[in-house]
């Protein structure tokens, strides 16, 4: 007599949606009205890079555009698939096309892992349409993805779920899955719940799966947070570089050289390098960190945050651990200074909020004729003419004459530029 085991799918899987109504999460994108929701209705759908952090469901959004436009959809993972399997798909979607259809959908798990080689193999497919491309990637494409790939492709960021939406997904399941809605589940806390969920909707299921591990049909389940906790004990040295712990610890890292510590951040690169973090990724960090938080107060940091990162792909491991280490302590130990990246922030919002305003004439080139009868360039005064190669004219739109976008910190190098403003500009850099 044969006996047959029945394995049941872990619960992420039971309850991976099938429909854009069933999908949680990511409503600037999905939702009513939303980019890829207009997309999807219209049947017409782009190739395109989903960036954003694990379980926040870029996996299950591919599957249901290729579920609802009918269209045949293949998937290749990054991590086990080579050039040949690229152009034997690439072969497949040509025969699979018939006229007026939509174009078969590849979707690339991890697509940061591809190689150049890899990568190229995409291209000529990509642009001809053969194939609409769909890429998934916990990494920031513009430095995992190769430019004329990334040029055919639209990038669409997907954020780490909410406290509303994971508590969505967490009732959801208590009320629809064939396990979980047999069990009596009182859901009486849930901060652990969410904490170690971390915006993560497939480590929130898991953890319910390991909660009712040792629940039968008709038991009581009481979740609370020394219950979750208990449950979920862990290596606290464990440190997984695609998943939840990955972003914990750079988390920790910038904040610690945002916070002038130098002793917590040596700290976290350490855990970074012990636990096989990419270097690349810890440089680019360190790059960012010297723009947004030293900025300004220290412009040196950035230009040793960039030696470090060439020095680091240079010379790679377990040398590279040393430039790393050198600027994560300058950069902790320098003044700080987000002025530059708050001013950015500023004048963006500002161009999303009063749109195109005109270029002032006097600031426009006049290349032809016609330009200069109509005004073009007139009235513009060329600045190294004058005295201290400065003189006063306007070079704002007319509508934002008076406002300010960057307003200097308390710091001995902001404090000279400050003064230098005050002493060119009068009134306007006095507030």
């Amino acid at each position: 007599m044969r006996i047959f085991a029945f394995v049941m799918q872990p619960l992420a899987e039971r309850m991976r949606p099938t429909s854009l109504d069933d999908y949680i999460g990511q409503k600037h994108l999905v939702g009513e009205g939303a980019v890829l929701r207009r997309m999807i209705e219209s049947g017409h759908v782009a190739s395109f890079i989903l960036w954003g952090p694990p379980g926040v469901g870029k996996t299950t959004l591919a599957s249901i555009i290729a579920h609802q436009l009918q269209t045949p959809f293949y998937t290749l993972s990054a991590v086990t698939s080579g050039v040949k399997d690229v152009r034997e798909i690439v072969e497949k979607a040509k025969s699979n096309r018939f006229f007026n259809s939509a174009s078969p959908i590849l979707f690339i798990d991890e697509i940061h892992r591809f190689s150049k080689s890899q990568q190229d193999s995409l291209l000529g497919a990509v642009e001809q349409g053969i194939i609409t491309l769909i890429g998934a990637t916990t990494e920031n494409p513009s430095f995992e993805v190769i430019r004329p790939l990334l040029s055919r492709c639209q990038v669409y960021v997907l954020k780490s779920l909410g406290k509303d939406d994971l508590l969505e997904l967490a009732h959801r399941a208590m009320e629809k899955d064939v396990v979980l809605r047999d069990l009596n589940i009182e859901l009486r806390e849930t901060e652990a719940l969410l904490r170690f969920s971390g915006g993560d909707a497939r480590k929130l299921l898991n953890i319910f799966d390991l909660l009712s591990e040792s629940a039968s049909k008709g038991d009581s389940l009481i979740i609370t947070d020394d219950l979750v906790t208990e449950r979920l004990q862990q290596n606290p040295l464990a440190y997984d570089k695609d998943g939840e712990m990955h972003y914990d610890i750079i988390s920790a890292f910038i904040k610690s050289i945002r916070g002038s510590d130098p002793d917590g951040a040596l700290y976290w690169l350490a855990r970074m390098i012990e636990g096989g973090e990419d270097p690349a990724f810890i440089a680019r960090r360190l790059v960012i960190s010297a723009s947004e938080d030293i900025g300004l107060a220290n412009p040196n940091a950035l230009l040793l945050a960039n030696a470090a990162f060439d020095t680091v792909m240079k010379i790679g491991w377990p040398e590279g651990r040393i430039p790393l280490a050198e600027a994560t302590v300058y950069l902790a130990t320098s003044p700080k200074s987000n002025s530059a990246y708050m001013g950015i922030g500023a004048a963006l919002e500002e161009v999303r909020r009063s749109g195109n305003q005109p270029v002032p004439l006097h600031l426009r080139n006049a290349p032809t004729s016609l330009m200069k009868e109509l005004g073009y360039s007139e009235g513009y005064k060329y600045a190294h003419d004058y005295e201290g190669n400065f003189v006063e004219q306007q070079f704002l739109p007319d509508a934002l004459k008076n406002v300010r976008f960057w307003h200097p910190q308390q710091n001995a190098a902001e404090n000279k530029l400050s003064e230098r403003m005050r002493q060119l500009w009068g009134k306007r850099f006095e507030q």
